[in-house]
């Protein structure tokens, strides 16, 4: 159940997102359904190994580094799916941070039920 619910909230905050980022589109609700699986498989196998990775760019930056792997696999997501685009790096790194953010608040919600 709790896996569902955290679906439905990235999904809905992909719509929000879409909405009020200028440069990031979602053509309707299937699309989101699809992007934010795609997102979860993405965060779960590539997110890991690309910290990794670059861990020591991370360490020096303070964790920080991983807000642009966040905008760079959300602009990565878009160039596969047909009927979600990301126009920009800018508008990744805003929408990768409004999702990873709401997710977050998110996942506190709902670990304290």
């Amino acid at each position: 159940m709790k896996i569902l619910t955290k679906l439905l909230i990235t999904i809905l905050l992909l719509l929000l997102v879409a909405n009020y980022v200028p440069g990031i589109e979602v053509s309707g609700f299937y699309i989101a359904f699809i992007v934010a699986i795609i997102l979860g498989i993405v965060n779960l196998i590539i997110r890991p190994i690309l910290v990794l990775l670059t861990l020591p760019i991370n360490m020096m930056t303070f964790g920080l580094f991983t807000l642009i792997i966040n905008a760079v696999l959300f602009w990565f997501i878009s160039t596969f799916i047909q009927g979600f685009s990301v126009d920009g790096f800018i508008a990744a790194f805003v929408g990768a941070f409004i999702i990873s953010l709401g997710s977050s608040f998110a996942n506190k919600f709902l670990k304290g039920r």
